[in-house]
């Protein structure tokens, strides 16, 4: 069975929106979009593109935290939620298509993210049920590494829902303004 196979393609997009929005600069300040997946952004974009315009925000910024977590620390033989192995992320694109198609059931998910308050992804993660108690358990095991850029899992990426379960919470222990990437190796 391949790594694709054991991922919740439809979680690991939620997982990343929701984590995208909370690290907006209106939420915790990590990187340079402004309430783009917020109510504002919405309407800004929704003129142009009024069907899929969710889905062009998400896409944005998800870039945009993609690139800043790179900035920041970029670990190689690593994993971070917005850096999967290649299968994954070619699963994840192919996906976007399909998803496009449903725009309509996604409104709904995208109204709640764009709703949400707070800088703390772990509780906005729990708003949206994306996280259980197993997983908050193994939250509370991790650290940001000496120089506070990195927060280093150490089990190897696996490619399961619990490892970009756990990518997605180690933004917690960031704060507003510091941002804390999550890592896995994903060899040994």
């Amino acid at each position: 069975m391949t790594q694709e196979r054991s991922i919740d393609l439809e979680r690991l997009l939620k997982l990343r929106v929701v984590v995208a929005r909370v690290g907006e600069m209106d939420r915790a300040q990590w990187w340079n979009t402004r309430g783009q997946l917020g109510p504002l952004g919405a309407s800004a974009v929704r003129r142009g593109l009024p069907r899929t315009h969710y889905f062009a925000q998400a896409r944005s910024v998800i870039a945009v935290a993609a690139a800043r977590c790179a900035e920041v620390f970029d670990p190689p033989g690593s994993a971070t939620l917005w850096h999967l192995p290649t299968d994954i992320e070619e699963a994840f694109d192919a996906r976007w298509e399909h998803w496009l198609d449903a725009a309509n059931d996604w409104s709904a998910f995208f109204m709640e993210v764009a709703a949400l308050e707070g800088t703390d992804p772990a509780v906005a993660l729990q708003v949206f049920d994306l996280v259980d108690d197993r997983d908050l358990a193994e939250f509370t095991g991790l650290k940001t590494s000496a120089e506070g850029r990195a927060v280093p899992i150490p089990t190897t990426f696996s490619g399961t829902d619990a490892d970009v379960t756990l990518l997605a919470l180690g933004f917690a222990r960031g704060n507003v303004g510091a941002l804390a990437i999550p890592y896995m190796r994903t060899e040994n």
